[in-house]
């Protein structure tokens, strides 16, 4: 019998023919194609049936070949081809599981899908490839859709099963090439003259995916770099690359701007600074004709197809709402870091140090309760803190120990802070006091020299309040970059994407949960290795930390907790949950009861529990079965001691023995591979696109009285504030930076959507499908509290809604949308 078929490849356009990653031409296939008449072969893998033939690594019997008819890789397609097949079958073959594929040309092709449309007796078959497939990669095995744990694995497809974990794993040697799919494990060694980063007490890290590339320097063990913008040419596994068009979307918009941003014909037309806030207004779409408009079509143009910035959210309904003392407290419940404010106890006052006094000396803060005492809106300090009024955004002893160095040895003028909120009656909250800390001059170990500055919208004084809370702002905003949004997510995730591949199956049911939450990640993290965090790149030039940014991110590192990453564990920590939440109900153990990122967060968390906690329950039926898993365990420990291997005798690491710790273990990375992403990454633009809303840098201290700055303050305070942030070419970098991370794809696919027929089992489609309907339900959710003026946080005194966990985004800068992944 022969049994219709289909075999969809991705289409192929002009555009492709032209790809500069493309050296595997169609030209090199012309004589191949025309005079040895070779053919891409399929052939079918029996479930049912295992092949007593010893030569048969497969295991499974193997059909007949067949050949895809009239296929050449010259042509450009407007569409996806689809080439109708027909497979040879009898009873005697069983349930076909398995596709051999065969490439013949040195041409690569992307082959999306194969479909046995009526197997009798089993209906339609799908095959859901989604991969490159190479003439160097061998024959390549491809797999229905259908899941099975490894002790249900039929005995025809168990080879299949190994070889192609095998091949996934790879020998750990050697320079990867182009078209290898291989996933292992190397340290941070590529970032140029930085330390290594990884498999240290000194610098622990997360690992990264090894290139093989040669190393540079055996004695500091730093691996070669190569970058070559044209050719994205940095190895991550073929399937985890780029697609063109989303390469394309990169080159056409900012991305090649972003690493040149900086050169010397552009520094020529650049001042030190703005003049006033309106030349900062001028260089958006709607601006005005001023100086800048005399280099509009060299570097704006390079920057903006449009020739100048969009507007950014922040300021498009109201210029000046952003300097307000109720929006500088609130985005830090609903901003682009919303994840660091915590509860100050009543034994937390004055607020202490964990640095060590011995080396630090005494570093706790010296705010007083006779400081904060006539902004509590009629309370004593005492009732602020019994009654879980008094918060703070504490940036003291993170910078601490790296301030004297940044001070010193960059261009950055900055302090360690300490900022304290006075929760209201409406629920908005309000500074009360912020603490700027320089290190002693005599030392160290004489503890830090601080000065305390509160609330005050007249004169001269009101200046210095803004300036204080600018500073806050720079720190804030630099740890955001380099920790919530870099470390806690791009590089945390990466290692779990490593060791999915390398020992889970793709019919195994955790890798088909987990796999769409992978998209893309490695791609832009190995762009961002080349560009962003490397030595001398866009986060070192842009953010206050300077050359220590990626050596500081280590540092915290040290703290990282994989059970913190929980949302409500990290609610409970931050003293923002009295109590723990265990479901929606629990909401109103939230201390800030209008909380935007901890509301809709844990909405989102909860519809994602409840997906998974349905979704493995249908698979493992009792715990013994998780613990019996040996894909699963071999999965848990690898990740535990090789890609989190310097946090490997962390004692908070889940054991992998019952379901509950595998449903919290997959719900912690898929939040944090969508949700927690998506809060951290999307927003960029909407607040920071508007540096002085988001400094990434300062320049000199605060002004003291009697000096020419503080003169300066009193007579144009809007140019001293402008001469003490970022200057006016790292403004314009950082804008860029920021632009280029917000944008969402054509291509993106969002959280509660995936492919269809991804699996044949009808009761997880059907949890998928409630998953789905959830989030809806969500986004309804949302627009309706950010309608209801009682919220007054999710709007503001700038008019921005919070939509950064907003389920459905849109192509662009839409400030909304939670992509399954993190892509950008």
């Amino acid at each position: 019998m022969k049994i219709p078929s289909t075999v969809v490849l991705m289409r192929k356009t002009e555009k492709d023919f032209n790809d500069p990653d493309d050296k595997w031409s169609a030209l090199h296939d012309a004589g191949k194609i025309l005079f040895l008449q070779k053919k891409v072969s399929l052939k079918l893998i029996s479930a049912d049936i295992v092949d007593s033939n010893p030569k048969n690594k497969y295991g499974g019997k193997i059909g007949s070949e067949i050949h895809l008819k009239g296929w050449n890789n010259r042509s450009a397609y407007l569409e996806d081809r689809t080439f109708h097949v027909y497979f040879e079958w009898d009873e005697d073959f069983g349930t076909p599981g398995a596709v051999l594929v065969h490439n013949p040309y040195e041409s690569e092709f992307y082959l999306k899908t194969i479909t046995l449309q009526d197997v009798p007796g089993r209906g339609p078959i799908h095959f859901l490839c989604n991969s490159w497939v190479y003439q160097n990669q061998g024959s390549r095995i491809f797999f229905s859709t259908k899941a099975y744990l490894p002790r249900d694995t039929p005995e025809a497809l168990r080879k299949c099963r190994e070889e192609e974990l095998r091949m996934l794993r790879g020998n750990g040697e050697g320079k990867l090439e182009v078209w290898d799919r291989v996933y292992d494990y190397a340290v941070y060694n590529d970032l140029g003259r930085l330390p290594v980063l990884g498999d240290s007490h000194e610098y622990p890290y997360p690992r990264r995916g090894r290139t093989g590339r040669p190393i540079l320097d055996h004695k500091e063990k730093t691996e070669s770099r190569n970058f070559k913008y044209d050719q994205f040419n940095i190895y991550v596994p073929r399937d985890e690359q780029f697609s063109r068009h989303k390469k394309s979307e990169f080159r056409d918009n900012k991305w090649k701007s972003l690493i040149h941003a900086v050169s010397p014909v552009i520094e020529a037309y650049i001042r030190d600074e703005f003049e006033s806030f309106q030349e900062i207004n001028n260089v958006y779409d709607d601006g005005t004709s001023n100086v800048f408009d005399s280099f509009t079509s060299g570097f704006f143009r390079a920057i903006s197809r449009k020739g100048k910035f969009p507007l950014p959210q922040v300021i498009k309904e109201d210029r000046a709402a952003w300097g307000r003392d109720e929006e500088f407290a609130r985005e830090m419940i609903a901003g682009l870091n919303p994840l660091l404010i915590r509860l100050l106890k009543e034994h937390e006052f004055p607020p202490l140090s964990k640095l060590d006094p011995e080396f630090y000396g005494n570093q706790n803060s010296c705010i007083t309760k006779q400081d904060i005492q006539s902004n509590l809106d009629g309370l004593s300090a005492e009732q602020a803190l019994k009654n879980k009024r008094l918060f703070i955004l504490d940036h003291h002893d993170s910078v601490m120990p790296y301030l004297r160095k940044i001070n010193k040895e960059t261009k950055t003028k900055t302090y360690a802070s300490r900022t304290l909120l006075f929760l209201r009656d409406d629920n908005t909250l309000k500074p009360v006091a912020i603490e700027l800390s320089l290190p002693n001059e005599k030392g160290d170990k004489f503890g830090a020299v601080s000065k305390v500055y509160t609330p005050t919208q007249d004169g001269v004084e009101g200046h210095i309040w803004q300036l204080a809370k600018a500073y806050v702002a720079v720190v804030d905003t630099g740890h955001h970059q380099l920790i919530s949004h870099w470390l806690n997510s791009h590089a945390a995730i990466e290692p779990f994407i490593i060791a999915t591949n390398r020992q889970l199956s793709v019919v195994h049911p955790i890798y088909k949960l987990l796999h769409p939450h992978y998209r893309d990640t490695m791609a832009i993290n190995a762009l961002a290795r080349e560009v962003l965090v490397n030595a001398g790149g866009v986060l070192e030039t842009t953010f206050y930390t300077g050359q220590y940014s990626m050596e500081m991110s280590s540092v915290i590192y040290r703290s990282w907790n994989f059970m913190e990453q929980s949302l409500p564990n990290d609610l409970k920590k931050r003293g923002i949950a009295d109590g723990d939440i265990n479901s929606l109900k629990d909401l109103d153990k939230l201390v800030i009861e209008d909380y935007p990122y901890a509301v809709d967060g844990l909405k989102i968390w909860f519809a994602i529990k409840k997906w998974v906690s349905d979704y493995c329950s249908f698979y493992y039926k009792v715990d013994g079965m998780v613990q019996e898993d040996p894909e699963l365990q071999a999965w848990w420990k690898e990740l535990r001691e090789v890609g989190h291997g310097d946090k490997k005798d962390e004692p908070w690491w889940p054991k992998m023995q019952t379901r509950e710790e595998l449903i919290e273990s997959c719900t912690i990375i898929i939040w944090l591979a969508s949700a927690f992403h998506a809060a951290v990454n999307f927003g960029q633009y909407a607040y920071g696109g508007y540096s002085p809303n988001r400094p990434t840098g300062s320049r000199r201290f605060m002004p003291e009285k009697g000096t020419p700055e503080y003169t300066e303050l009193a007579n144009n305070p809007e140019k001293a504030f402008l001469k003490t942030i970022t200057p006016q070419l790292t403004c314009l970098q950082g804008m860029t930076l920021v632009e280029t991370l917000s944008q969402q794809s054509s291509e993106e696919v969002y959280l509660g959507t995936r492919e269809d027929n991804w699996t044949t089992d009808k009761e997880p489609l059907s949890y998928f499908k409630a998953f789905h309907d959830r989030l809806a339900e969500i986004e309804d959710e949302i627009t309706s509290m950010n309608e209801d003026g009682k919220w007054k946080n999710r709007v503001g005194p700038v008019k921005v809604p919070y939509t950064l966990l907003f389920p459905t985004g849109e192509v662009g800068l839409p400030g909304k949308g939670i992509p399954n992944s993190i892509s950008i």
